[in-house]
Protein backbone atom coordinates (compact mmCIF):
# COMPACT_ATOMS: atom_id res chain seq x y z
CA UNK A 1 0.00 0.00 0.00
CA UNK A 2 2.75 2.37 0.76
CA UNK A 3 4.32 1.94 -2.83
CA UNK A 4 0.77 2.79 -4.21
CA UNK A 5 0.66 5.59 -2.35
CA UNK A 6 3.79 7.46 -3.48
CA UNK A 7 2.75 6.58 -7.08
CA UNK A 8 -0.44 8.55 -6.79
CA UNK A 9 1.52 11.57 -5.07
CA UNK A 10 3.80 11.18 -8.02
CA UNK A 11 1.64 11.26 -10.79
CA UNK A 12 -0.06 14.65 -10.17
CA UNK A 13 3.82 15.54 -9.22
CA UNK A 14 5.17 14.78 -12.50
CA UNK A 15 3.03 12.99 -14.87
CA UNK A 16 6.40 12.84 -17.30
CA UNK A 17 8.15 9.72 -15.12
CA UNK A 18 5.18 8.13 -13.95
CA UNK A 19 5.14 5.25 -16.49
CA UNK A 20 8.68 4.68 -15.52
CA UNK A 21 7.78 4.47 -11.99
CA UNK A 22 5.00 2.12 -12.33
CA UNK A 23 7.42 0.16 -14.30
CA UNK A 24 9.95 -0.24 -11.59
CA UNK A 25 7.01 -0.75 -8.95
CA UNK A 26 5.58 -4.27 -10.92
CA UNK A 27 9.03 -5.90 -11.15
CA UNK A 28 9.43 -5.17 -7.35
CA UNK A 29 5.92 -7.10 -6.98
CA UNK A 30 6.62 -9.71 -9.40
CA UNK A 31 10.24 -10.63 -7.29
CA UNK A 32 7.96 -11.01 -4.22
CA UNK A 33 5.53 -13.27 -5.96
CA UNK A 34 8.60 -15.67 -7.18
CA UNK A 35 9.98 -15.56 -3.27
CA UNK A 36 6.85 -16.78 -2.24
CA UNK A 37 7.02 -19.66 -5.40
CA UNK A 38 9.63 -20.65 -4.05
CA UNK A 39 9.66 -20.78 0.01
CA UNK A 40 9.82 -24.04 1.17
CA UNK A 41 6.12 -24.68 2.23
CA UNK A 42 4.95 -23.58 -0.94
CA UNK A 43 2.55 -26.37 -2.69
CA UNK A 44 3.42 -26.74 -6.27
CA UNK A 45 0.50 -27.57 -8.24
CA UNK A 46 1.22 -30.08 -11.05
CA UNK A 47 -0.34 -29.07 -14.42
CA UNK A 48 -3.05 -31.68 -14.92
CA UNK A 49 -2.02 -35.35 -16.65
CA UNK A 50 -4.04 -37.73 -18.62
CA UNK A 51 -3.65 -41.21 -18.83
CA UNK A 52 -2.97 -43.04 -22.20
CA UNK A 53 -3.54 -46.98 -22.93
CA UNK A 54 -1.77 -48.41 -25.42
CA UNK A 55 -2.09 -52.27 -26.54
CA UNK A 56 1.35 -53.91 -26.97
CA UNK A 57 1.81 -57.01 -28.94
CA UNK A 58 2.79 -60.28 -26.80
CA UNK A 59 6.28 -62.01 -27.83
CA UNK A 60 6.63 -65.02 -29.26
CA UNK A 61 7.58 -67.60 -26.24
CA UNK A 62 8.00 -71.56 -26.28
CA UNK A 63 6.49 -73.12 -23.64
CA UNK A 64 9.58 -75.48 -22.24
CA UNK A 65 9.24 -79.02 -21.50
CA UNK A 66 10.71 -79.98 -18.25
CA UNK A 67 9.68 -83.72 -18.90
CA UNK A 68 12.74 -83.91 -20.91
CA UNK A 69 15.42 -81.89 -19.62
CA UNK A 70 17.74 -83.54 -18.59
CA UNK A 71 19.48 -83.36 -14.98
CA UNK A 72 23.14 -84.43 -13.86
CA UNK A 73 22.85 -85.77 -10.30
CA UNK A 74 25.27 -87.12 -8.10
CA UNK A 75 25.40 -89.65 -5.00
CA UNK A 76 26.99 -91.80 -2.68
CA UNK A 77 26.42 -95.03 -1.93
CA UNK A 78 25.66 -95.27 1.89
CA UNK A 79 26.52 -97.91 4.61
CA UNK A 80 22.89 -100.46 4.00
CA UNK A 81 22.01 -98.90 0.78
CA UNK A 82 20.29 -100.90 -1.91
CA UNK A 83 20.18 -99.95 -5.63
CA UNK A 84 16.49 -98.53 -5.44
CA UNK A 85 17.47 -96.91 -2.39
CA UNK A 86 20.33 -95.28 -4.85
CA UNK A 87 18.40 -94.37 -7.95
CA UNK A 88 15.73 -92.74 -5.99
CA UNK A 89 17.59 -90.32 -4.29
CA UNK A 90 19.14 -90.06 -7.97
CA UNK A 91 15.71 -89.00 -8.77
CA UNK A 92 14.58 -92.01 -10.98
CA UNK A 93 11.36 -92.63 -10.87
CA UNK A 94 11.11 -94.95 -13.82
CA UNK A 95 11.00 -99.06 -12.62
CA UNK A 96 12.19 -99.62 -16.22
CA UNK A 97 15.79 -98.92 -15.22
CA UNK A 98 15.50 -101.23 -11.62
CA UNK A 99 13.89 -104.03 -13.73
CA UNK A 100 16.57 -103.67 -16.38
CA UNK A 101 19.72 -104.07 -13.74
CA UNK A 102 17.66 -106.52 -11.81
CA UNK A 103 17.64 -108.92 -15.08
CA UNK A 104 20.88 -108.41 -16.72
CA UNK A 105 24.08 -110.47 -15.95
CA UNK A 106 26.69 -107.59 -16.48
CA UNK A 107 24.91 -105.59 -13.76
CA UNK A 108 25.51 -107.92 -10.98
CA UNK A 109 28.40 -105.96 -10.36
CA UNK A 110 26.25 -103.57 -9.80
CA UNK A 111 24.46 -104.83 -6.34
CA UNK A 112 27.62 -106.56 -5.43
CA UNK A 113 30.07 -103.74 -4.85
CA UNK A 114 27.75 -100.93 -3.57
CA UNK A 115 30.60 -99.80 -1.57
CA UNK A 116 29.84 -96.81 1.08
CA UNK A 117 31.66 -93.80 -0.25
CA UNK A 118 31.73 -94.53 -3.72
CA UNK A 119 30.77 -91.53 -6.37
CA UNK A 120 28.05 -92.82 -9.32
CA UNK A 121 26.07 -90.29 -11.43
CA UNK A 122 23.29 -90.24 -13.42
CA UNK A 123 21.49 -88.09 -16.12
CA UNK A 124 17.95 -88.12 -15.26
CA UNK A 125 14.89 -86.19 -17.46
CA UNK A 126 12.35 -83.84 -15.64
CA UNK A 127 10.01 -86.63 -15.68
CA UNK A 128 12.42 -89.16 -13.60
CA UNK A 129 13.70 -91.21 -17.11
CA UNK A 130 17.17 -92.66 -15.84
CA UNK A 131 19.03 -91.65 -19.39
CA UNK A 132 22.62 -92.45 -18.11
CA UNK A 133 24.49 -94.13 -15.00
CA UNK A 134 27.80 -94.24 -14.29
CA UNK A 135 29.18 -96.83 -11.64
CA UNK A 136 32.88 -96.91 -10.69
CA UNK A 137 33.67 -100.45 -10.61
CA UNK A 138 36.15 -102.07 -7.64
CA UNK A 139 39.16 -102.57 -8.52
CA UNK A 140 39.54 -100.64 -11.69
CA UNK A 141 40.90 -97.11 -10.90
CA UNK A 142 39.26 -95.87 -14.26
CA UNK A 143 36.57 -98.62 -15.36
CA UNK A 144 32.71 -97.90 -14.78
CA UNK A 145 29.61 -100.07 -15.68
CA UNK A 146 27.51 -97.42 -17.81
CA UNK A 147 24.05 -97.62 -18.06
CA UNK A 148 22.84 -95.73 -21.50
CA UNK A 149 18.77 -95.49 -22.44
CA UNK A 150 18.90 -95.57 -26.16
CA UNK A 151 15.35 -96.38 -28.51
CA UNK A 152 13.17 -97.24 -25.66
CA UNK A 153 15.36 -99.27 -23.80
CA UNK A 154 18.27 -99.73 -22.19
CA UNK A 155 22.12 -100.87 -22.66
CA UNK A 156 24.86 -101.52 -20.32
CA UNK A 157 28.46 -101.55 -20.97
CA UNK A 158 31.95 -101.59 -19.23
CA UNK A 159 33.65 -98.16 -20.50
CA UNK A 160 36.95 -96.42 -19.29
CA UNK A 161 35.74 -93.15 -17.29
CA UNK A 162 37.11 -89.43 -19.11
CA UNK A 163 39.78 -88.08 -16.99
CA UNK A 164 41.71 -84.88 -16.45
CA UNK A 165 44.51 -84.54 -14.89
CA UNK A 166 45.69 -81.64 -13.36
CA UNK A 167 49.48 -81.15 -11.59
CA UNK A 168 49.14 -80.14 -7.87
CA UNK A 169 51.76 -78.36 -5.85
CA UNK A 170 51.86 -77.97 -2.22
CA UNK A 171 54.45 -77.43 0.80
CA UNK A 172 54.30 -78.92 4.76
CA UNK A 173 56.19 -78.74 7.91
CA UNK A 174 56.41 -81.78 9.80
CA UNK A 175 54.89 -80.86 13.27
CA UNK A 176 54.68 -84.92 14.71
CA UNK A 177 54.76 -87.24 11.63
CA UNK A 178 55.01 -87.51 7.60
CA UNK A 179 50.95 -88.49 7.45
CA UNK A 180 49.84 -85.43 9.86
CA UNK A 181 51.82 -83.02 8.09
CA UNK A 182 50.15 -84.22 4.28
CA UNK A 183 46.82 -84.83 6.36
CA UNK A 184 47.16 -81.29 7.37
CA UNK A 185 47.92 -79.79 4.10
CA UNK A 186 45.63 -81.39 2.42
CA UNK A 187 47.58 -83.95 0.49
CA UNK A 188 46.63 -87.74 -0.32
CA UNK A 189 48.14 -90.68 1.95
CA UNK A 190 49.06 -91.78 -1.37
CA UNK A 191 51.56 -88.67 -2.09
CA UNK A 192 52.85 -89.34 1.61
CA UNK A 193 53.46 -93.06 1.07
CA UNK A 194 55.18 -91.79 -2.40
CA UNK A 195 57.60 -89.54 -0.80
CA UNK A 196 58.60 -92.46 1.42
CA UNK A 197 59.54 -94.28 -1.54
CA UNK A 198 61.81 -91.66 -3.28
CA UNK A 199 63.48 -90.78 -0.40
CA UNK A 200 63.29 -93.53 1.52
CA UNK A 201 66.86 -95.06 0.32
CA UNK A 202 68.51 -91.60 2.27
CA UNK A 203 66.21 -90.61 5.33
CA UNK A 204 65.01 -93.03 7.07
CA UNK A 205 61.45 -92.28 8.07
CA UNK A 206 61.08 -94.43 11.41
CA UNK A 207 63.45 -92.21 13.17
CA UNK A 208 65.08 -89.67 11.18
CA UNK A 209 61.97 -87.18 10.82
CA UNK A 210 62.45 -84.03 12.97
CA UNK A 211 60.46 -81.11 13.93
CA UNK A 212 60.53 -78.31 11.32
CA UNK A 213 61.45 -80.52 8.48
CA UNK A 214 60.21 -79.16 5.36
CA UNK A 215 59.15 -80.69 1.67
CA UNK A 216 57.36 -79.87 -1.17
CA UNK A 217 55.66 -82.08 -3.74
CA UNK A 218 54.15 -81.45 -7.22
CA UNK A 219 52.20 -84.71 -8.25
CA UNK A 220 49.34 -85.44 -10.81
CA UNK A 221 46.08 -85.43 -9.61
CA UNK A 222 43.59 -87.04 -11.86
CA UNK A 223 39.67 -86.32 -11.61
CA UNK A 224 36.33 -86.91 -13.48
CA UNK A 225 33.65 -84.36 -13.58
CA UNK A 226 34.95 -82.64 -11.49
CA UNK A 227 35.83 -85.00 -8.44
CA UNK A 228 39.23 -86.69 -7.47
CA UNK A 229 39.47 -90.29 -8.34
CA UNK A 230 43.03 -90.74 -7.47
CA UNK A 231 46.41 -89.55 -7.56
CA UNK A 232 48.80 -89.90 -10.20
CA UNK A 233 52.57 -89.73 -9.74
CA UNK A 234 54.77 -87.47 -8.24
CA UNK A 235 56.49 -85.52 -10.46
CA UNK A 236 59.08 -83.61 -8.20
CA UNK A 237 59.68 -83.49 -4.73
CA UNK A 238 62.10 -81.62 -2.47
CA UNK A 239 62.76 -82.59 1.25
CA UNK A 240 64.73 -81.04 4.03
CA UNK A 241 65.52 -83.33 6.60
CA UNK A 242 67.62 -81.90 9.43
CA UNK A 243 69.32 -79.30 7.49
CA UNK A 244 69.98 -81.79 4.56
CA UNK A 245 68.39 -80.88 1.28
CA UNK A 246 67.00 -83.70 -0.83
CA UNK A 247 65.45 -83.19 -4.28
CA UNK A 248 63.93 -85.84 -6.59
CA UNK A 249 62.49 -85.33 -9.88
CA UNK A 250 60.33 -88.02 -12.55
CA UNK A 251 62.42 -89.09 -15.97
CA UNK A 252 61.15 -91.50 -18.36
CA UNK A 253 64.17 -92.19 -21.10
CA UNK A 254 63.41 -93.67 -24.69
CA UNK A 255 63.86 -96.51 -23.60
CA UNK A 256 60.05 -96.18 -21.60
CA UNK A 257 61.82 -97.09 -18.41
CA UNK A 258 61.39 -94.08 -15.37
CA UNK A 259 62.39 -93.42 -12.57
CA UNK A 260 64.28 -90.29 -10.15
CA UNK A 261 66.85 -88.35 -10.58
CA UNK A 262 69.01 -85.52 -8.86
CA UNK A 263 68.89 -82.40 -10.54
CA UNK A 264 72.03 -83.12 -12.40
CA UNK A 265 71.36 -86.55 -13.28
CA UNK A 266 72.42 -89.04 -10.43
CA UNK A 267 69.88 -91.43 -9.54
CA UNK A 268 68.30 -90.65 -6.33
CA UNK A 269 67.22 -94.35 -5.96
CA UNK A 270 70.11 -96.59 -4.42
CA UNK A 271 70.55 -100.34 -4.60
CA UNK A 272 68.46 -101.43 -0.92
CA UNK A 273 65.58 -99.34 0.66
CA UNK A 274 66.98 -98.68 4.17
CA UNK A 275 63.63 -100.43 5.14
CA UNK A 276 61.32 -103.22 3.91
CA UNK A 277 58.05 -101.54 5.46
CA UNK A 278 56.56 -98.04 4.38
CA UNK A 279 56.23 -97.33 7.76
CA UNK A 280 56.10 -98.98 11.59
CA UNK A 281 58.65 -98.52 14.22
CA UNK A 282 61.71 -100.38 15.38
CA UNK A 283 61.10 -102.95 18.13
CA UNK A 284 64.26 -104.64 18.08
CA UNK A 285 68.19 -103.52 16.93
CA UNK A 286 70.86 -105.24 15.33
CA UNK A 287 72.78 -106.56 18.30
CA UNK A 288 75.27 -109.01 18.73
CA UNK A 289 74.39 -109.85 22.66
CA UNK A 290 70.50 -109.75 23.27
CA UNK A 291 68.57 -111.54 25.51
CA UNK A 292 66.15 -113.34 23.63
CA UNK A 293 62.33 -112.89 24.55
CA UNK A 294 61.25 -116.32 24.39
CA UNK A 295 64.64 -118.33 24.43
CA UNK A 296 65.88 -116.15 27.78
CA UNK A 297 68.87 -116.68 26.00
CA UNK A 298 72.11 -114.12 25.32
CA UNK A 299 72.69 -114.54 22.05
CA UNK A 300 73.21 -112.16 18.48
CA UNK A 301 70.11 -110.62 17.01
CA UNK A 302 71.45 -110.21 13.45
CA UNK A 303 68.61 -108.24 12.24
CA UNK A 304 66.23 -105.62 12.46
CA UNK A 305 62.67 -106.07 13.89
CA UNK A 306 60.21 -103.73 12.67
CA UNK A 307 57.04 -103.90 14.63
CA UNK A 308 54.11 -103.44 12.14
CA UNK A 309 50.41 -104.98 12.28
CA UNK A 310 49.57 -108.53 10.79
CA UNK A 311 49.20 -108.48 6.94
CA UNK A 312 51.17 -105.06 6.52
CA UNK A 313 53.03 -105.57 2.65
CA UNK A 314 56.54 -106.23 3.39
CA UNK A 315 59.04 -104.68 -0.06
CA UNK A 316 61.55 -106.11 -1.33
CA UNK A 317 65.08 -104.29 -0.79
CA UNK A 318 66.36 -103.90 -3.84
CA UNK A 319 66.27 -105.72 -7.19
CA UNK A 320 66.71 -109.22 -7.03
CA UNK A 321 65.75 -113.35 -7.42
CA UNK A 322 64.07 -114.92 -5.22
CA UNK A 323 66.80 -117.69 -3.45
CA UNK A 324 64.43 -119.39 -0.99
CA UNK A 325 60.39 -119.39 -0.06
CA UNK A 326 58.81 -121.38 2.76
CA UNK A 327 59.16 -122.13 6.08
CA UNK A 328 62.75 -122.41 8.18
CA UNK A 329 62.98 -122.67 11.59
CA UNK A 330 62.63 -119.52 14.03
CA UNK A 331 62.07 -117.44 11.29
CA UNK A 332 59.15 -118.77 10.29
CA UNK A 333 57.75 -118.03 6.85
CA UNK A 334 60.94 -116.25 5.48
CA UNK A 335 62.03 -115.11 2.09
CA UNK A 336 65.72 -114.73 0.97
CA UNK A 337 66.32 -112.36 -1.71
CA UNK A 338 69.39 -112.42 -3.08
CA UNK A 339 71.08 -109.38 -5.40
CA UNK A 340 73.84 -109.57 -7.68
CA UNK A 341 76.10 -111.60 -6.15
CA UNK A 342 77.60 -110.62 -3.21
CA UNK A 343 74.28 -109.28 -1.31
CA UNK A 344 71.36 -111.01 0.56
CA UNK A 345 68.06 -109.71 2.63
CA UNK A 346 65.98 -111.81 4.70
CA UNK A 347 62.55 -111.26 5.44
CA UNK A 348 61.70 -113.39 8.17
CA UNK A 349 58.11 -114.07 10.52
CA UNK A 350 55.97 -113.75 7.31
CA UNK A 351 51.93 -114.02 7.39
CA UNK A 352 51.87 -115.21 3.98
CA UNK A 353 54.09 -114.46 0.99
CA UNK A 354 52.65 -112.71 -2.54
CA UNK A 355 50.48 -114.67 -5.15
CA UNK A 356 52.75 -116.39 -7.83
CA UNK A 357 56.38 -115.57 -6.58
CA UNK A 358 58.42 -118.61 -6.04
CA UNK A 359 61.79 -119.61 -5.79
CA UNK A 360 63.62 -118.30 -8.93
CA UNK A 361 61.02 -115.26 -9.21
CA UNK A 362 62.89 -112.22 -10.29
CA UNK A 363 61.70 -109.15 -8.26
CA UNK A 364 62.07 -105.14 -8.57
CA UNK A 365 62.76 -102.92 -5.87
CA UNK A 366 59.82 -102.14 -3.69
CA UNK A 367 57.88 -105.25 -4.96
CA UNK A 368 55.42 -106.75 -2.56
CA UNK A 369 56.85 -110.00 -1.22
CA UNK A 370 55.38 -110.99 1.50
CA UNK A 371 53.11 -109.71 4.81
CA UNK A 372 53.91 -109.39 8.20
CA UNK A 373 53.14 -111.98 10.99
CA UNK A 374 53.92 -113.63 13.73
CA UNK A 375 55.40 -116.92 12.90
CA UNK A 376 58.21 -119.16 13.91
CA UNK A 377 59.64 -117.80 17.25
CA UNK A 378 57.98 -114.28 17.80
CA UNK A 379 56.11 -112.96 20.51
CA UNK A 380 53.71 -110.74 18.25
CA UNK A 381 53.65 -109.65 14.44
CA UNK A 382 56.91 -108.17 13.48
CA UNK A 383 59.11 -108.32 10.69
CA UNK A 384 62.68 -109.73 10.83
CA UNK A 385 64.79 -108.64 8.67
CA UNK A 386 68.54 -108.73 7.38
CA UNK A 387 70.73 -107.91 5.44
CA UNK A 388 74.12 -110.11 4.34
CA UNK A 389 77.13 -109.03 2.43
CA UNK A 390 78.93 -111.98 1.31
CA UNK A 391 77.75 -114.18 3.80
CA UNK A 392 78.58 -111.90 7.02
CA UNK A 393 75.23 -110.01 9.02
CA UNK A 394 75.49 -105.70 8.47
CA UNK A 395 73.60 -103.30 10.38
CA UNK A 396 70.57 -102.64 7.47
CA UNK A 397 70.36 -98.75 9.06
CA UNK A 398 73.75 -98.27 9.04
CA UNK A 399 75.86 -99.83 6.24
CA UNK A 400 76.70 -98.64 3.13
CA UNK A 401 74.52 -98.99 0.02
CA UNK A 402 75.56 -99.21 -3.28
CA UNK A 403 74.14 -96.57 -5.52
CA UNK A 404 72.29 -97.25 -8.46
CA UNK A 405 73.25 -96.41 -11.86
CA UNK A 406 73.39 -92.58 -13.16
CA UNK A 407 72.22 -91.58 -16.66
CA UNK A 408 74.37 -92.27 -19.33
CA UNK A 409 75.81 -88.85 -20.64
CA UNK A 410 73.82 -89.10 -24.00
CA UNK A 411 70.66 -88.78 -22.27
CA UNK A 412 71.52 -85.70 -19.96
CA UNK A 413 70.82 -83.31 -22.37
CA UNK A 414 66.94 -84.68 -22.82
CA UNK A 415 66.39 -84.62 -19.29
CA UNK A 416 67.73 -81.77 -18.79
CA UNK A 417 64.88 -80.59 -21.09
CA UNK A 418 62.59 -82.46 -20.03
CA UNK A 419 62.97 -81.53 -16.12
CA UNK A 420 63.29 -78.11 -16.34
CA UNK A 421 59.58 -77.15 -15.68
CA UNK A 422 59.41 -79.27 -12.63
CA UNK A 423 62.81 -77.85 -10.95
CA UNK A 424 61.90 -74.49 -12.13
CA UNK A 425 58.67 -75.17 -9.69
CA UNK A 426 60.65 -76.63 -7.10
CA UNK A 427 62.82 -73.56 -7.11
CA UNK A 428 59.56 -70.85 -6.78
CA UNK A 429 57.67 -72.81 -3.87
CA UNK A 430 61.14 -73.12 -2.43
CA UNK A 431 61.35 -69.20 -2.40
CA UNK A 432 57.79 -69.16 -1.03
CA UNK A 433 58.35 -71.45 1.69
CA UNK A 434 61.85 -68.97 2.79
CA UNK A 435 59.44 -65.70 2.38
CA UNK A 436 57.09 -67.04 4.89
CA UNK A 437 59.84 -68.18 7.22
CA UNK A 438 61.04 -64.64 7.19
Amino acid sequence: MTILAQLHRYRDAKPGPFWALLGVAAISLFGMVAAFGTAPDTVVIAPPQRPVVEQLARPNIDALDSATDIFVREERVQRGDTVAALLSRLGVGDDSALTFLLGDAKAAAIFRQMSPGKPVTAKVSGDGTLSTLVFPLNGSKDQALVLDHDNGGYRISEQMLPLETYVVMKSAEIRHSLFGATDAAGIPDSIATQLADIFGSDIDFHRDLRTGDRFSVIYESISHLGKLVRTGRILAAEFVNDGHTYRAVWYEGMDGKGGYYTADGQNIRKGFLRSPLEFSRISSGFSNARLHPLLNKIRAHKGIDFAAPTGTRVKAAGDGIVEFEGRQGGYGNVIILRHQSQYETVYGHLSGFAAGLHVGSRVSQSDVIGFVGATGLATGPHLHYEFRVNGVHRNPLTVALPAAAPLAADQLARFRDQTLAEISQLDDLRSRNLALLD
